[in-house]
């Protein structure tokens, strides 16, 4: 750990988190922690992960901006754009920032646009020499988890939880009601944000048919452009709930759940943060240790050893897909009654009539 000076000023702080919902979503305890020590937290959020920020406690206001150097897809860097958004921070006069990042980006071109704003106190984790861009260049073990990462560089500059905090994952008390009307069903969440960490659709299915013939309501879940994938996988025995809830709707019905099943996608920390079991279906182009559901029971269902293993690859590089492929139907209802056990054995109203469609 290096730091220039003393520690994080306490006055009006600005968060970075510039990446999509899971990347936004695992920064939430350390969040917290800036704002039980200080008078307010700004986050500025990319645009696929601003709608996560508005979900989480201790974040007052959020900032959107397309960061051309860490978005998935990224747009050509604009200059006027570059000085639009410094211009604003500028004029918002922060005391000071904090940039997080995952393990394998960097934080120094943000926090160069920070200097050239007049930020005066920056902190983030850098493997690089970050020159006088830094105030605090911090260091951490590369296996931790995400959100442990995180809390480490808040820590490092005086910021901790405040008591009583247990440090998970958590959204805000007030969201909608979740748009369910049964009480023990499981949710599946086919899609992903990168295709290689996505089950495969026809395995997918067969695992919705597997946990409707056991017994269980099952919901598919997605986003709109989502919607034929999650018709595809619920066939005729699962509700399509893809595209008809806003994010905090589509957490509401995370929390409903008895289980979620998902890829290693923004859903599954979604559903860390409301306190539901995982099952995870863990491609392992990024380690499972760092991103791994995080503090909820979880079973991590995937060839770990495969050989797209710690290749960040977006797109599956070895034929068959075989670290997700080899997962069976009959293993993801066996994590799916290890985590929750076994549905009402009362027989109930089929999926489509117990489940309410979202207005």
């Amino acid at each position: 750990m290096t730091v220039r000076g003393a520690g994080a000023p306490a006055g009006r702080v600005l968060a970075v988190r510039l990446d999509n919902v899971g990347d936004v979503l695992v920064t939430g305890p350390a969040l917290r922690a800036l704002a039980a020590g200080s008078r307010s937290v700004t986050l500025l959020a990319g645009p696929g992960g601003a709608a996560a920020a508005r979900l989480l406690p201790g974040v007052a206001d959020v900032l959107t901006w397309h960061c051309p150097w860490i978005d998935a897809q990224p747009r050509p860097v604009d200059r006027a754009d570059v000085y639009a958004l410094v211009d604003d921070l500028r004029h918002r006069s922060f005391d000071a920032a904090f940039v997080f990042t995952s393990f394998h980006q960097s934080p120094l071109p943000t926090a160069l646009l920070l200097r050239l704003a007049g930020v005066p106190w920056i902190g983030a984790i850098s493997v690089d020499y970050p020159g006088s861009l830094l105030d605090l260049r911090h260091r951490v073990d590369d296996d931790q988890p995400e959100p442990e990462r995180a809390l480490a560089l808040v820590r490092a500059a005086g910021h901790d939880l405040a008591s009583g905090d247990d440090g998970r994952l958590h959204l805000r008390a007030d969201l909608p009601p979740a748009p369910v009307d049964r009480s023990r069903y499981v949710v599946v969440h086919p899609g992903t944000s990168v295709p290689a960490r996505a089950y495969p659709p026809q395995r997918c299915a067969e695992a919705v048919a597997a946990l409707h013939a056991h017994g269980w309501d099952v919901v598919v879940t997605g986003s709109q452009d989502e919607r034929s994938l999650a018709a595809a996988v619920g066939g005729g025995c699962a509700v399509n709930l893809a595209g008809r809830t806003s994010l905090a709707q589509l957490g509401a019905v995370l929390a409903g759940a008895a289980a979620v099943v998902v890829g290693n996608t923004g859903p599954a920390h979604l559903a860390a943060a409301v306190g539901t079991p995982v099952v995870s279906l863990f491609a392992p182009t990024v380690p499972a240790a760092r991103w791994a559901p995080y503090g909820v029971p979880s079973v991590l269902l995937g060839d770990q050893q495969a050989p797209c293993r710690d290749s960040r690859a977006t797109r599956c590089p070895v034929p068959g897909h075989p670290c997700l492929t080899s997962v069976t139907s009959q293993q993801v209802v066996a994590a799916v009654e290890r985590l929750a056990g076994p549905p009402v054995l009362a027989p109930t109203p089929t999926a489509a009539t117990a489940l309410e469609e979202v207005r």
